[in-house]
């Protein structure tokens, strides 16, 4: 328990009395006389802190009010040290529409977490997910923020020394938007606003006014990532057929020009110049070549944003800095990534090895600024609570010790880090990455195969048909005993504290997805070789005891996502169990069926399953849609 003292730096006060509230059962204001953890402002550090044992008591000396929050979580989590860092900023950015729309409560729950790791950025990421005056269908059924609950997530994260950026689209991954008629006028394509029009820009200048209004920080970003198909649309059919670049060129001097006039400062995320220069289209592409023209028509001012979450060589991300300081005139911000997208649980041996390696090659660039993201596509199914140790690994990453040691920046010295900013055992979350992570293949960020691994099993084999089970063909046998001992230890793991207990979730998640391979493993071959009593154990013990499995796997995720967000965007998490219920139950009728009348065939079942990927489904990320039905419905 760490006694803070109770008259601190003026502004220190408030978001140590945030914090001590946040954490009752790890830190309280010191009272009268009682040794205490005290702070004094230090410019002599720059970016930077240093933690001394004082008595009893501990002296804390920093630059930053950011700088203080992670020296404090350093103490508290017994690792005290002293350490600085190049970033100016070191972000975190939360998708919040992909359905899942965090809740401000839960936003500044995180945002303690990440004070306390050394995070002095936040980034919201809000494709149509805040209120626009008179724009009615932004962000529609959808939970969208008003402007009154981004002012306070606003006030929180000031408190805590964290400025609040807003990441909006204006361009592309405007779907939500323009799906409704009142914006069909608007379209290029179903995803991209058609640029050019005067409409496009009206709209564009009210939906700045309203994700900035709210906020302290000038600073925004405009997005203008993956518009695929920009100009062959809605463009072509007002403007005719201009190529890509120049379109996009001429509507980002537009957008930036707006946000001058605003006191804004822009940044945009750079991928779609490095696809347009590609033949592939490929983000990656070597052979990329981004005109000389483009680069000198690029508005002063504009931030570029180097996404790059697939990496773990260093080298590659030096080259790609190279790039954008070559090709695109300025040193971007480095945004890395903690892999959240299309799972259940954060891939954290990928996740862990990809920061480490961007981050490294960010500090050898020397860059100023970076960021880690957490996406959601496909639904946010995963619980962000789950990123929480990619998001210390990538904060500790951007800190270097004044007097290094064998452990900074090893696993040891992150897992003090988290337990002192989170309260989280390091080893346990990383071991629920094993949903994804399948043998032989371990959870281990020492694993070099772990690092690599894309997969996403634990969440297409949980919402796979269960009737046609038509990628199983090369399921491993022994997922059903790997997904049981995962359960076991998570289960244990999830009791051991308040902190720990998101851990009952991917426990209860291994725990069904167990019953589920055995299903998948075992139903196909026992009607095809006509074993009845094979079919009865099934019938009778195997589908009910998954039936029940899944009812109570979803109960875990419903009070877990509306604990964290709005309730809007559930209903597509409501139906995705529903559908696996209702096969299910399709399931047992057609079994029982055919124990009552052995020559009534089923169909669904009569054929072994095709090889559909060589190197094996179970190793592939895979979408709902893609897993639920062979069908392509369109």
């Amino acid at each position: 328990m760490l006694h803070v003292e109770a008259d601190p730096p003026a502004e220190l006060s408030g978001g140590l009395r945030d914090l001590v509230q946040a954490f009752p059962h790890r830190m309280r204001t010191a009272g009268p006389g009682e040794p205490a953890v005290r702070f004094t402002p230090d410019p002599d550090l720059v970016r930077g802190y240093a933690t001394t044992a004082e008595g009893a008591g501990w002296h804390i000396r920093y630059d930053r009010p950011c700088d203080a929050y992670r020296a404090l979580g350093t103490l508290a989590g017994g690792n005290p040290h002293q350490a600085g860092t190049q970033f100016e900023s070191l972000g975190v950015m939360l998708d919040v529409s992909r359905n899942a729309v965090l809740r401000p409560a839960t936003i500044f729950e995180l945002l303690c977490r990440y004070a306390l790791m050394g995070v002095n950025q936040l980034w919201l990421y809000l494709e149509d997910t805040y209120s626009v005056p008179d724009e009615p269908m932004i962000g529609y059924a959808r939970g969208r923020y008003t402007a009154d609950e981004l002012r306070a997530i606003d006030d929180a994260a000031d408190r805590l020394g964290i400025e609040v950026i807003p990441c909006v689209q204006t361009l592309g991954h405007l779907e939500q938007l323009l799906q409704w008629p009142q914006y069909f006028a608007l379209r290029d394509t179903d995803r991209v606003i058609v640029a050019g029009a005067d409409d496009t820009y009206a709209l564009i200048g009210r939906m700045l006014d309203a994700a900035t209004s709210p906020l302290r920080s000038n600073r925004i970003h405009i997005g203008l990532d993956e518009a695929h198909g920009v100009g062959t649309g809605g463009y072509r059919s007002r403007f005719g057929d201009r190529p890509p670049f120049e379109i996009l060129s001429e509507h980002l001097a537009k957008v930036s020009a707006m946000c001058a006039q605003r006191g804004l400062s822009p940044m945009i995320w750079s991928d779609m110049y490095f696809r347009l220069g590609s033949a592939t289209g490929d983000y990656y592409d070597p052979a990329t070549e981004i005109p000389a023209w483009v680069t000198d028509a690029m508005p002063p001012g504009v931030g570029l944003v180097y996404w790059d979450y697939e990496h773990t060589d260093p080298a590659f991300y030096r080259n790609w800095i190279g790039k954008h300081r070559t090709s695109l005139g300025g040193p971007p911000v480095f945004a890395a990534g903690v892999w959240t997208h299309h799972r259940m649980w954060a891939q954290l041996p990928r996740s862990l090895a990809t920061i480490s390696a961007g981050m490294a090659a960010a500090r050898d660039c020397g860059l100023t600024e970076a960021v880690v993201t957490m996406w959601g596509n496909d639904g946010t199914e995963c619980d962000l609570y789950s990123a929480l140790p990619g998001v210390q690994t990538f904060a500790d990453a951007g800190y270097v010790r004044a007097v290094p040691s064998l452990a900074a920046g090893s696993s040891d010295d992150i897992a003090a880090n988290l337990l002192g900013s989170a309260g989280i055992s390091l080893d346990d979350w990383i071991a629920a990455s094993a949903v994804d992570v399948l043998p032989p293949v371990t959870a281990l960020p020492s694993d070099p195969a772990a690092a690599r691994w894309t997969g996403n099993a634990g969440k297409w084999l949980l919402w796979h048909d269960p009737v046609l089970s038509f990628l199983t063909a090369t399921l491993p046998d022994e997922l059903p005993d790997h997904y049981r001992a995962l359960a076991d230890r998570l289960s244990a793991a999830a009791t051991r504290s308040a902190d720990d207990a998101p851990l009952a979730f991917p426990a209860a998640l291994a725990e069904t997805l167990a019953d589920k391979a055995d299903l998948h493993l075992r139903t196909g071959p026992a009607y095809r070789r006509g074993d009845h009593g094979e079919i009865r154990d099934i019938a009778d013990t195997l589908l009910p005891r998954l039936t029940d499995r899944i009812r109570r796997l979803h109960a875990v995720h419903r009070d877990t996502w509306h604990a964290r967000n709005k309730p809007f965007g559930w209903d597509v998490v409501d139906r995705r169990y529903g559908g696996l219920l209702a096969r299910l139950e399709h399931l047992d009728r057609l079994l029982r069926e055919w124990l009552a009348d052995p020559n009534r065939p089923i169909e669904e079942l009569a054929d072994p399953p095709e090889v559909v990927f060589p190197e094996g489904a179970h190793t592939r990320c895979l979408t709902h849609a893609r897993v639920a039905s062979p069908s392509f419905i369109h």
